[in-house]
């Protein structure tokens, strides 16, 4: 439980924890035995295996978590970027008629900024299929923001005339 399992190898936990349930129920079974019957052996052999692979699983789920922890902080720092570009967009964007939705807009990626914080949060708690998660979640709204910024200045670039040269 420790090493992560029930989230890094879900699979190979409820394994292990079906095989403890089985150890537990073979020694229940032995204790309510008359001492003369009992039968350890079944309850040992399953005590070894469960042991093994309790090591066997910690061993693979501390890799799957430092796999996880490096995709988070990639997805992390994929969000940070598309933030950063998505600002500078709306730095440069010129106001016009529309002062409203370019208030929206920059409201949009200041919110895509803070939620970075969230985040952090999550990788320090380490749960980084979180962090992961909302990570690819703030690139995607900041791509989309800056779709949204880019089509108001090709809208704004098509509205003027392009100046004529004099000969």
């Amino acid at each position: 439980q420790q090493s992560g399992a029930a989230t890094y190898t879900a699979e190979e936990y409820a394994k292990l924890e079906g095989t403890l349930a089985a150890l537990k129920k073979e020694v229940g079974d032995q204790d309510g035995k008359f001492a003369l019957f009992r039968d350890y052996g079944k309850a040992e052999q399953l005590a070894a295996s469960a042991k093994a692979d309790a090591e066997r699983v910690k061993t693979e789920s501390a890799k799957k978590k430092e796999e996880a922890k490096a995709a988070a902080l990639q997805a992390q720092q994929v969000a940070q970027e598309g933030v950063k570009s998505t600002l500078d967009l709306v730095a440069k964007a010129p106001v016009g008629k529309d002062r409203a939705a370019l208030e929206a807009i920059k409201n949009d990626a200041e919110a895509l900024r803070a939620s970075l914080n969230q985040v952090q949060i999550a990788l320090d708690k380490e749960d980084y299929p979180a962090a992961q998660t909302q990570a690819k979640t703030i690139h995607e709204k900041s791509q989309a923001v800056s779709a949204e910024i880019q089509n108001a200045l090709a809208k704004m670039g098509k509205g003027k005339p392009s100046p004529s040269k004099k000969k």
